[in-house]
């Protein structure tokens, strides 16, 4: 439990450094300095890989194939949703791909699709061998501090 809660926490921020750093308004809906939505998709792509490594799936472009099609499709599913709870309970439009090819609608698109299914491939098969060490390493009081951290966050952002 504890390596998916450090694994939301590092992606939650390292979302948060890379909205800052691509973009020039406000990245995110809180205050604090991460971005929810990147911790909940990798989160995700991660307890999915794990699950598919499990499988013990003998052929490799078969578990690929499966890590870029539920990247493709939940994070993109992820997208949607957040999309439409940000507007609905914030009434702040982040991100609208209503001009890109092939949009659907405001909040996904095919290419952004694509973007999300190379993005856990690059999580699962680059980024976890690097950061598993650390996420296993992190004490478990780091996990729980930040959580009440984000919980009173959360408790502001609303009353705000």
């Amino acid at each position: 439990m504890y390596y998916y809660l450090n694994a939301f926490f590092l992606f939650s921020i390292l979302g948060h450094v890379l909205e800052e750093f691509f973009y020039t308004k406000e990245p995110g809906i809180l205050f604090g300095y991460w971005t929810p939505v990147y911790g909940f998709g990798s989160v995700v792509i991660l307890f999915l890989y794990n699950f598919l490594k499990k499988q013990n799936i003998n052929k490799k472009w078969i578990e690929v194939l499966l890590v870029f099609l539920n990247g493709f499709l939940i994070l993109t599913l992820l997208e949607w949703l957040g999309g439409i709870l940000i507007e609905k309970v914030f009434n702040i439009t982040f991100w609208d791909y209503t001009n890109h090819p092939l949009s659907l609608g405001k909040y996904i698109s095919i290419p952004m699709a694509f973007v999300w299914g190379i993005c856990s491939l690059i999580l699962a098969y680059l980024i976890k061998k690097i950061v598993d060490p650390l996420l296993k390493k992190v004490p478990k009081w780091v996990p729980i501090i930040l959580s009440i951290l984000m919980i009173i966050d959360v408790f502001f952002k609303f009353i705000n």
